[in-house]
């Protein structure tokens, strides 16, 4: 039997958390390229908080994804065929689009990779968007500096572990904040973070403890309780890196955020940031700075690989509920 090309579609809108009755598994046709594209295999699909805004028609950064869609998502594979100059049959490439085995694509959305330098799978990950997330965002707002404090919520996770590594290599006392002991022993045995609080626990009275002197740099990945127990022990000056709120992305009414009265007071910078806007340009030079530290052995990063693009759909409805631990990607096939 012929090959098809295994999509994921976005079926209904949800309420709140997102079910598996939201989705549609379909099987289709391979694609054909249009002259200027090349046709890519995936071979791993990242999972990523952001896409559960793509999933609503509420007013955002980008478009939603239209009912009845391909799930929006970015893949590391192999090009199969290309009408496009610069890029041939056999280059592994990051960029495919979207929860499906074949995509058919623009070339300026890829970038072709050496198989050699690392598993293709970091791609998506470390050596991809969330470590090119974190990467800008250290650059452009948080801007550690030797001897500052750090915390870093959703520690753990595929952004999180990568700000705090940077944190560290700029020679700064780096806090983490995950969801149990299990990562956050991973945070500070294998990431190398000074310590690490479990969100479960009393964060404000361990902040209070490793931080007696206020907080420096804070990388907001998760909002609501995390957030709240954070912002009062910024120091004057420090800079707020406003990545994602994964706890309040589910919620149907926006939650209570802390008084802003300090942010005049404190001279505090509170930014958000979309990597799109500015991160990609400088992917070739994040990467080639990311694999020098791996090689140095200042990097290391953890994956949670779900066999089967068919699993999707269950696995992201778990990243949502910080079941994953690290960077959640899917192997295709």
């Amino acid at each position: 039997m012929a090959e098809t090309n295994l999509q994921i579609l976005l079926r209904r809108r949800p309420q709140g958390a997102p079910v598996p009755e939201d989705f549609e598994i379909v099987e289709t046709p391979v694609p054909e390229p249009q002259p200027g594209e090349v046709l890519v295999r995936a071979q791993y699909l990242s999972l990523d908080p952001y896409m559960r805004g793509r999933m609503s028609d509420a007013k955002s950064y980008s478009a939603p994804v239209a009912l009845g869609a391909v799930m929006a998502g970015q893949t590391a594979g192999t090009v199969i065929a290309s009408k496009a100059p610069g890029f041939a049959p056999g280059d592994t490439v990051l960029g495919g689009s979207g929860w499906q085995r074949f995509s058919c694509v623009q070339p300026g959305s890829l970038f072709k990779i050496a198989p050699d330098d690392a598993p293709l799978s970091a791609s998506l990950g470390v050596l991809g968007m969330p470590g090119l997330t974190a990467w800008v965002g250290l650059e452009d707002i948080g801007r550690p500096k030797s001897g500052e404090t750090m915390v870093v919520s959703a520690a753990s996770g595929a952004v999180g572990q990568v700000v705090g590594q940077i944190g560290r290599i700029r020679g700064c006392k780096v806090i983490g904040i995950a969801g149990g002991e299990a990562k956050c022993r991973f945070v500070t045995e294998v990431l190398g973070f000074d310590a690490c609080i479990d969100h479960r626990g009393d964060v404000a009275a361990e902040l209070d403890r490793l931080c007696p002197e206020g907080i420096d740099v804070y990388w907001e990945n998760v909002g609501g309780a995390v957030q709240r127990a954070v912002f009062p022990r910024l120091r004057d000056f420090a800079r707020m890196v406003m990545c994602g709120m994964i706890a309040e992305y589910n919620d149907t009414t926006p939650a209570p955020g802390p008084n802003l009265m300090s942010a005049v007071r404190k001279r505090l910078r509170i930014q958000g940031f979309i990597v799109s806007d500015t991160g990609w340009p400088r992917y070739p030079q994040f990467r080639q700075e990311m694999l020098g530290w791996m090689q140095a052995g200042r990097m290391t990063w953890r994956e949670d690989v779900v066999e089967g693009l068919r699993n999707a759909p269950t696995a992201f409805i778990g990243l949502l509920k910080g079941e994953n631990f690290g960077k959640l990607v899917v192997k295709i096939d």
